[in-house]
Formats: C-alpha cells, sequence, structure tokens
C-alpha cells in the first residue's frame, strides 16, 4: 500500500498548482470591523456621510440622531433635542444640518458645531421621512412619509431654514428625488411605480413615466447624463434611465427589502442594501448597461448603509432583534435587543 499511497500524494503535488489558478473570482467587498453602541429598543432610518468627511450621521429614531467617526471608530455625540430622528441631510455648503423627524418636525443644527438651531413643526399629520437638496434652487426639499392620500414637500431655504412653499402631490408615498442641477428633479412615487419629471422652480409636472416596480431610489449620473433608480417591493431592481425620454435602458434583479443605494464613481459599481440579508453588488458598463457581479450575504434587517467616498468602504447598521406574533390580524412586533445597535465597515476590493 505505501507505494500506492506515494504515488497518489505526488500526483495530489503535481495537481496543486493547477488548483490554485482555478481561484475563484475576487469578493468585492468584505467586512473588516464592527462597532456595537449603546441602544435601546428602537429601530432607525437613514444614515447618511457629511461629504468628504468621517462623520456618518444615524436617524436612530427612539435614541436620536448619532453622529460617528468612521476614521477613530466611536461616536463624537448624539444631538440634543433629537428623538425621533429619521433622515439627516448634510449641507457643508450652507454649514447646516436638517434632521426629517417622525413627529413631523424638522430639526436643524450648525454643521460645525454640532448644536441645534431650531425644531420645527410642518407636518401634522404624521412623521417626516427625509429631504434632499436642489443645487439649481438652493432649495431642501423635505417629504413626509407614507400617507392615506397625498404626498407633501416643504421646500425650505437651505441657507437658512425658512419654509418657503408647500406643495401636495396626489401619491401616497414619494420618495427624494434626484436633481440633475439644471432645473429638473426626478421624484419617485413608490406605490404608483412612476418616476415624474419636474420643473424644479415650480414642481411643475412635465412627464411621467412608468418603471414596472416600487421606485424608492433615484440618483442622477452627471459624468454619463443617466439616471440610476431602484425599486423595493415585489419586484425589486435596480435600473438605468434616459432622463430625456424616460426608457429604461438596462435592469438587474436585486435582494429583497432594498433601503439604500451606494454608487461609486471610481469602480462604476453600485450597491444596494437589503432587508432580507444581503447586499447586491452591480457593474455599471458604459452609459446604458448594468451586471450583476455578486449577492454579499450579511444579517437579516441589514437594510441601511452609506458610502465613504473617500474610501470606497461601505457602513452597514444593524441591531439584533426578536418577533413576536401579532394579536389577531395585527402583524407581527420586533422588539430590539439593547445595546445591540452596529456599525460594520466593508472594505472593497
Amino acid at each position: 500500500m505505501k507505494p500506492v499511497l506515494s504515488v497518489f500524494a505526488a500526483a495530489l503535488l503535481v495537481a496543486a498548482p493547477g488548483f490554485a489558478q482555478e481561484a475563484g473570482p475576487e469578493l468585492p467587498y468584505a467586512m473588516t470591523g464592527s462597532v456595537t453602541l449603546p441602544s435601546t429598543d428602537t429601530g432607525w432610518d437613514y444614515v447618511k456621510f457629511e461629504p468628504g468627511s468621517a462623520r456618518l450621521f444615524m436617524g436612530r429614531l427612539g435614541d436620536g440622531l448619532t453622529v460617528y467617526d468612521v476614521d477613530r471608530g466611536q461616536p463624537i455625540k448624539t444631538m440634543e433635542n433629537s428623538r425621533g430622528a429619521n433622515g439627516p441631510v448634510l449641507l457643508p455648503q450652507y454649514n447646516r444640518g436638517y434632521v426629517a423627524m417622525d413627529d413631523g418636525s424638522l430639526l436643524s443644527f450648525d454643521l460645525k458645531t454640532l448644536t441645534v438651531i431650531a425644531r420645527t413643526k410642518l407636518a401634522s399629520d404624521g412623521g417626516l421621512n427625509s429631504g434632499s437638496l436642489d443645487p439649481a434652487t438652493g432649495r431642501l426639499h423635505v417629504i413626509t412619509g407614507t400617507r392615506p392620500s397625498e404626498a407633501t414637500w416643504f421646500s425650505i431655504d437651505a441657507a437658512t431654514g425658512k419654509l418657503l412653499a408647500t406643495t401636495r402631490f396626489p401619491f401616497r408615498k414619494m420618495d427624494d428625488p434626484a436633481a440633475d442641477g439644471k432645473g429638473h428633479l426626478y421624484a419617485p412615487a413608490r406605490l404608483d411605480g412612476i418616476v415624474l419629471r419636474l420643473d424644479s422652480r415650480t414642481l411643475k409636472e412635465q412627464a411621467r413615466w412608468d418603471v414596472g416596480c416600487n421606485v424608492s431610489k433615484m440618483k442622477y449620473l452627471a459624468a454619463t447624463d443617466r439616471l440610476l433608480g431602484a425599486c423595493t417591493g415585489d419586484k425589486p431592481a435596480v435600473f438605468l434611465m434616459d432622463p430625456a425620454s424616460g426608457k429604461i435602458l438596462s435592469r438587474v434583479t436585486i435582494g429583497k427589502g432594498l433601503d439604500a443605494l451606494a454608487y461609486d464613481e471610481e469602480r462604476e459599481r453600485i450597491v444596494s442594501s437589503n432587508y432580507e440579508g444581503s447586499m447586491t453588488v452591480i457593474q455599471r458598463e458604459g452609459p446604458d448597461s448594468l451586471r450583476l457581479v455578486a449577492t454579499v450575504r450579511t444579517a437579516y434587517g441589514a437594510r441601511m448603509m452609506d458610502m465613504d467616498h473617500r474610501t470606497g468602504r461601505l457602513y452597514l447598521v444593524n441591531a439584533d432583534s426578536t418577533d413576536f406574533p401579532g394579536k389577531g390580524d395585527e402583524e407581527e412586533v420586533t422588539r430590539y435587543h439593547p445595546d445591540s445597535f452596529r456599525v460594520e465597515t466593508w472594505q472593497p476590493n
């Protein structure tokens, strides 16, 4: 038997280099760190970077707006009077930060000192979801969460926080529009599956396009004059759109439960984070084509993240949770475990 084993071992040694040459494709992302923060039984929503900085602003609802330094891996502070924080908007050109709050108010603060300026009531019929800046007008558009019949936009002077106009749209749920900086906004009406092209000064509708899915994310890609969109719901997808015609140029299926979308301009890479416990990685190939690269497995509920555009790293947030059955026909109830909220670092390759 010994000669046979020796021959077999020799064969494995000869074959080994060949196996090494057939290594699989490179991992697009790898988790390189996780930091757990003090937390209570509360959910969270948007997390956003201050452009060009290491500061990540996290809307943690019951725990308020937490400012986290990703370079040091530790929190800087939780903003005063910020309980109910949902959607932060960071505008260093105005030295202002704003937060859409779940009680219908808008929190404004000094971005350098992180001191609160005001908390102003805007909506009396429910919470605010988020907001986005139109650079062509200097207006911040803050949008309500889901409503029975109408979405309301509150148009704010981004430099002063003054309310300039209130506009209502006949859609139950609208999300942040993409601004092309040339006088147009491209606004998703999620539950209706359409994208509106609006005049950014008047908010008058110029066109509408059916995209065939629950579109909730829109970004304008200035380098190629294209719109990047993403859908949640039962037909989750990322797509490229021609902003002149509304034509869908390319579409890729993604994981279920999309809630954040990032675009890495340097790598021409798109990433969605999904509630099911995945990140879908897509490559943009030319102005009009998308290709699925990989599905990165994360953890159930890890739906929200943002990209540090200085490094290309992704920062994904999550917490441990337990679901309990609802009473009768009510939905199940989720409880979040205390002191389990964490910020994960994902390094690009």
